[in-house]
């Protein structure tokens, strides 16, 4: 009986019926970097085994509901901004003064060449909404397995979302496809307070299929509940605003 005991207790336990406490971690993790409304500066580095690029970064948030990002470096891209309402999205380009809308078939392709999709940005997909939850957990951390309800369009066959209990922090999502292979890794590192909230100050998202490639986000300041955010602050016609 001893021997079993000690096999229980170096293997994770898996929790059943445990989905309304995964959904709550979930949640607990996707409101982490918002609050009701946030203000953040931040700077994402392309790295490809051809080239390496950096991006200054500037954006809003109100609620689940609204974002907007603006580019602030480098010259030649200053000013391409990235508005979401709801489920739609557009994208403005100062050098041929236009607005284009992003088709909900784009929405898994790549912003601004980087290893990060539209959807990663803008946070369009509700995991919780869209994907049926299992929670695995042994002493330290929670390992949330995400897989596609029968209604839901992803790219994703499953996510794997590994987070500390405690602090409650996010620390890995990886990503597979319909076949079961892990296709990317997202991996949260560096945690900082910000406000009174301690959260990963960077981010690495690593595609597996594509050696030598990684997109790294890291967050300068991050303002919850700001003065000066609102409703107007993500219209058309601010995503059309020159900078």
């Amino acid at each position: 009986m001893r021997k079993i005991l000690l096999l229980l207790l170096c293997f994770p336990l898996v929790v059943n019926g445990s989905e309304n406490q995964a959904k709550v971690i979930i949640n607990e993790m996707e409101e982490l970097y918002r609050g009701t409304s946030s203000e953040v500066s931040m700077t994402m580095q392309v790295e490809t085994p051809q080239y390496s690029r950096s991006l200054g970064m500037f954006g809003q948030t109100l609620g689940k509901e609204r974002a907007i990002f603006r580019i602030i470096s480098p010259k030649k891209d200053k000013g391409i901004t990235t508005l979401r309402r709801g489920k739609e999205m557009w994208n403005f380009f100062p050098k041929i003064n236009k607005v284009i809308k992003v088709p909900p078939s784009m929405m898994i392709g790549s912003w601004m060449g980087s290893d990060f999709t539209n959807d990663d940005l803008v946070q369009e997909t509700k995991l919780v909404e869209e994907y049926n939850l299992e929670l695995i957990t042994d002493s330290e951390t929670f390992l949330i397995i995400l897989t596609p309800k029968e209604d839901t369009v992803s790219l994703w066959g499953q996510i794997d979302y590994l987070i500390q209990k405690d602090p409650l922090l996010p620390l890995k999502q990886s990503f597979f496809d319909d076949y079961g292979t892990k296709v990317r890794e997202l991996v949260y590192k560096d945690p900082k307070v910000f406000g009174e909230k301690l959260l990963p100050s960077a981010m690495e998202m690593i595609p597996l299929n594509k050696p030598g490639h990684i997109t790294k986000l890291f967050y300068n300041q991050l303002k919850f509940d700001p003065e000066g955010v609102s409703e107007k602050s993500f219209s058309l016609r601010e995503l059309k605003k020159r900078i």
